[in-house]
């Protein structure tokens, strides 16, 4: 089969979908990722397809970096991203028309999900939503969108909350999206948005991250899933500086810093608050400069070594903590490392991950970058290193080590008929017995979903 999957973003939001993508392919399956020209050698040195679409999110915020800033709050945002997207969406069908080309089936991820269901629907191909995060309305799990609130929400808060943000959020995409589908002529969509289009039992999502850090609400329906992270393997065989090398051997384990690609208009500041909480801890650190959101000081502490940056799977199993932003992707690779995590959350989900690390033991109550100071990173790195977080650390690792997002996604489409036409290439029975594995926990989900019906208020997801 022809499998093509759309996401944009940053390099975290396309990672995983290279992984997923590996491993269609490793059953026989012919995959093509669709994404920003940033994204482009990613795709294509791991062996996939690439097809271009027009998402520059390094340009965006390079140009805006004020847009992060107002990342946190959804209302402040919408206007600065339904422009950006409005701008970036010109080329969207015609694009998308080019890496559906031939496909069987379509996956899209986050807002990308629109334009993989708009495609099948002009082109009668199927599509399956993807997320990295949870969007599905439920009592139990306040919206991502949101900081968490101290105290648990009433849970009808919660869902009614659920169905504000998606008008909210289809508020940023119909200016992006009313073109598109018309360009694919298709009829408009409502001002509400597509999430109510189809009935609950007929939407598919897939969930990449894991079920030990998030597990799924019992109200959910069956056709959404959470199936464990989609981790990139091989990346290890990156090749560090001898520099790097040198630095990690010459006395304990340093501390990770790093933002990834977020950028901001106070790279500066926020740097200078960085050396000096490291100084006050006395610690060793790797700071990570990334796309430009912190800067290398000058007379800098001999124990800070910095780098652009490092793969994930190949630097944090030698690093004794990482203070990150939260991203999905950099969360999900500090749990596998078995490390506990200091969050400073910029943008959109990110402090919801921060959340879901401090309910688990593994890091401390996330810091404001608004009003973050030395003393008070200095303070969580030390509540970090603690004996406790290094131990439930390890063993939220060792639970997570037991998934298999890939297999457990493939199983699910091949389960849900998306896959019947799976080539035999040596793992079509590890995606059987995990469909199997599937049908049976289905069962019994069904029968404690039943329990739980008076959860579940709304009747869409």
């Amino acid at each position: 089969m022809n499998i093509t999957i759309f996401s944009i973003g940053t390099q975290g939001d396309v990672r995983p979908f290279i992984a997923l993508g590996l491993g269609l392919q490793a059953a026989g399956h012919k995959v093509c990722i669709a994404s920003g020209k940033t994204c482009e050698n990613l795709v294509t040195q791991h062996g996939l397809t690439y097809s271009a679409l027009t998402a520059d999110f390094l340009e965006v915020m390079a140009k805006d970096p004020r847009a992060i800033q107002r990342g946190l709050n959804p209302l402040a945002l919408m206007t600065t991203a339904r422009r950006h997207l409005k701008d970036m969406s010109q080329h969207w069908a015609a694009e998308g028309l080019a890496a559906a080309k031939d496909a069987d089936l379509l996956l899209g991820n986050g807002m990308m999900a629109v334009l993989a269901n708009s495609l099948g629907e002009a082109l009668n191909i199927p599509a399956v939503e993807t997320h990295l995060q949870p969007v599905t309305p439920c009592a139990d799990i306040p919206p991502m969108m949101l900081t968490p609130p101290e105290k648990p929400r009433i849970g009808t808060v919660n869902e009614m909350l659920y169905h504000v943000l998606r008008v909210i959020t289809w508020r940023m995409l119909s200016a992006a999206y009313g073109p598109v589908r018309k360009s694919l002529k298709l009829s408009a969509l409502p001002w509400y948005g597509p999430y109510y289009r189809q009935k609950a039992e007929h939407r598919r999502i897939l969930y990449g991250f894991s079920p030990a850090l998030l597990p799924a609400s019992p109200s959910w329906p069956g056709g959404v899933q959470v199936c464990g992270n989609w981790f990139l393997n091989g990346e290890s065989q990156w090749q560090p500086s001898k520099e790097l090398q040198q630095f990690l051997a010459d006395g304990d384990k340093p501390i990770y810093i790093g933002f990834g690609s977020m950028l901001s208009d106070d790279t500066d500041n926020l740097s200078a608050i960085i050396y000096e909480a490291v100084a006050k801890t006395g610690r060793r650190a790797i700071l990570a400069t990334g796309w430009g959101g912190l800067t290398a000081q000058p007379h800098s502490n001999p124990n800070i070594f910095v780098i652009d940056g490092a793969p994930h799977d190949w630097l944090f199993p030698q690093v004794a903590l990482a203070v990150h932003h939260g991203g999905a992707g950099t969360t999900a690779a500090t749990i596998r490392a078995g490390i506990p995590s200091v969050v400073v959350p910029f943008f959109g989900d990110q402090p919801f991950w921060a959340w879901r690390l401090e309910q688990n033991g593994v890091a401390p109550k996330m810091l404001k970058r608004s009003t973050l100071t030395a003393l008070a990173l200095a303070q969580a790195i030390d509540l970090a290193s603690s004996d406790v977080m290094q131990v439930a650390a390890v063993k939220l690792s060792q639970k997570v080590a037991k998934e298999d997002g890939v297999q457990t996604a493939m199983a699910l489409l091949k389960q849900w008929g998306f896959l019947d036409q799976i080539a035999t290439h040596g793992n079509d029975k590890a995606i059987d017995t995990e469909a199997s594995r599937l049908e049976q926990e289905s069962s019994v989900n069904s029968d404690g979903a039943k329990k739980n019906a008076s959860m579940n208020s709304a009747s869409t997801v």
